[in-house]
């Protein structure tokens, strides 16, 4: 059987039915809404800033098989439910998102979940006189926090993180004992310089509290926790610090199910400098931004079930 397609350009496409071709998963929404919300209660203001993203899934076949728009709530349309929601306040990211998956999955009965995302950009206050100004701010330079709620059903899956957290430290770490073949160059050493740019997300624990969570306050200990690891031990390996950072993270937070890591080995080369007749001990560095060595791993608790939908929803689709 052939049916005809007529799009609103008055063009047809044929879709053959008996071909087997069928649609797959699939969402929609708007992407990276910018929205900066000022807290103006005082004479002391308050600014959060966020990139909002919103994707629906659900019962949307009819859309893209047949052109029929009934079941679909315009992007246009999660932009501005995005930016009245913020009038009424921000507070955490995650609880943010959680707020908008609330709203699409009751108010539409065909959206049966989605994915909501958000980047969280920080400013401090700018010093005046050693005080804060109440209505001046720079921009924070260290990390950006990330959010991410995927609602399936009643469900909803909580993933927290930030990236682009630069750390370095000049000693107590080596690299020894790995195994050499005639393609190994690589000298072994006892110092060397550690440095990567910190990727990190973790999967609060699904349960009913975890609305009451206070969010911030977790984002701000697990990064000092982060930070706190990087510097103890001796490192043998950006694996082994890798692994410290996240075991202590789950100790300290039992709401927390599971951390996940990509950290590139932001590699610190000694110099030569013999052919110039100066000594070089272990002082002066090339820091080589490409090839880098790229260590990824997911630290997580014994015994625990795995969630792969939250974390195929934490990716682009494609």
């Amino acid at each position: 059987m052939t049916d005809i397609l007529t799009h609103s350009t008055g063009e047809t496409a044929t879709v053959n039915e008996s071909d087997g071709i069928v649609l797959g998963a699939n969402q929609y929404g708007k992407a990276e809404v910018r929205v900066v919300k000022v807290t103006r209660d005082t004479d002391r203001h308050e600014i959060e800033d966020l990139s909002v993203s919103s994707q629906l899934r659900g019962d949307f076949q009819a859309a893209h098989l047949d052109g029929d728009n009934g079941h679909v709530v315009a992007t246009d349309t999660q932009k501005n439910t995005i930016f009245c929601f913020a009038r009424e306040g921000v507070g955490s990211p995650e609880a943010f998102l959680l707020r908008l998956s609330d709203h699409f999955t009751s108010s539409f009965d065909w959206v049966t979940g989605g994915r909501w995302s958000a980047e969280s950009y920080g400013w401090e206050r700018i010093q005046v006189g050693g005080e804060g100004h109440d209505h001046s701010f720079v921009r924070k330079g260290q990390e950006t926090r990330t959010a991410l709620v995927v609602a399936d059903g009643d469900q909803r899956h909580v993933i927290a993180g930030l990236f682009g957290l630069t750390v370095l430290k000049t000693t107590r770490s080596g690299f020894e004992g790995y195994p050499k073949d005639r393609y190994t160059s690589l000298p072994e050493t006892k110092d060397r310089i550690l440095a990567t740019d910190v990727t990190a997300r973790w999967r609060y624990v699904a349960d009913a509290d975890t609305r009451e969570l206070d969010f911030n306050a977790i984002y701000d200990d697990v990064k000092r926790l982060l930070l706190e690891e990087f510097t103890h031990n001796f490192s043998a390996a950006l694996q082994a610090t890798m692994f410290d950072m996240g075991r202590v993270v789950l100790v300290k937070h039992p709401e927390i199910a599971e951390i996940r890591f990509s950290l590139p080995n932001n590699h610190h080369f000694v110099v030569d400098l013999e052919p110039y007749g100066v000594e070089n001990p272990n002082e002066v560095f090339f820091a080589s931004d490409r090839p880098y060595g790229l260590i990824e791993a997911a630290v997580t608790r014994e015994g625990q079930a795995e969630v792969p939908q939250a974390w195929e929803a934490a990716n682009p689709f494609c």
